[in-house]
């Protein structure tokens, strides 16, 4: 990671919501999630915040032998968003403590701010990783 990489830095990110994206077709396979609004899901929002960091974070690693895994979320979901609507993301590095980072993060659609909220990532070597995984899926359950 790049000792520039620090407090103060801010990036933005857009992204346009697809159909997949809405609860009925994320959780198509649960009854009553196919009954729910056609609006953006909370799971799937998360997973865009957290991406809208990674994409503000790769100037400062070196890609792919540095790469990051999120280590925590705490986002408010404010607003709905039907797909087709695209979200614009701004993020603030807040933190860097080693290999951790956290970022401050909002997002708007198209109309309204729909999210707020908190995230923190960690900066891995991507082989050592692999082999820690490799040695827990060995030792796991048949």
């Amino acid at each position: 990671m790049s000792p520039d990489f620090q407090p103060g830095i801010r990036f933005e990110w857009s992204y346009t919501v697809p159909a997949r994206a809405t609860v009925p077709q994320l959780f198509h396979d649960t009854a009553f999630c196919r009954d729910m609004p056609d609006v953006l899901a909370t799971g799937y929002m998360v997973g865009l915040m957290e991406l809208a960091c990674v994409q503000g974070m790769m100037p400062y690693i070196d890609w792919p032998r540095e790469q990051s895994l999120g280590t925590m979320v705490s986002f408010t979901h404010l607003a709905p968003t039907p797909p087709g609507m695209t979200l614009r993301v701004k993020g603030e590095v807040v933190e860097v403590e080693g290999r951790r980072v956290r970022f401050k993060v909002e997002a708007w659609d198209e109309l309204d701010r729909i999210c707020e909220g908190t995230h923190e990532r960690c900066v891995i070597d991507p082989a050592r990783f692999e082999a820690k995984l490799a040695q827990k899926i060995a030792q796991g359950p048949a």
